[in-house]
């Protein structure tokens, strides 16, 4: 997609970001792109994490108890 981007294209690139923010905007922009980066990178290995501790402890299975009484009450659910 962009093979075709030289030197020169990148060159005018910069200088027409440069023209449009100034020289005192783009640290400030650069930073905020670095912090915001680093926020949804963080952000994702935070997903990973509880992802890998919830399927390394799945929830425990409820089962139905086998010592219900005959009497017409519904099975009881143990814990």
């Amino acid at each position: 997609m962009f093979s075709n981007i030289g030197m020169p294209e990148i060159i005018l690139i910069l200088l027409v970001v440069l023209l449009v923010f100034g020289a005192k905007r783009l640290p400030e922009m650069g930073s905020a792109m670095g912090k915001g980066i680093r926020e949804f990178k963080k952000s994702i290995r935070d997903v990973q994490e509880s992802v890998d501790a919830a399927s390394d402890n799945p929830p425990p299975t409820r089962q139905l108890d086998a010592a219900a009484s005959g009497d017409g009450e519904p099975k009881k659910l143990s814990q």
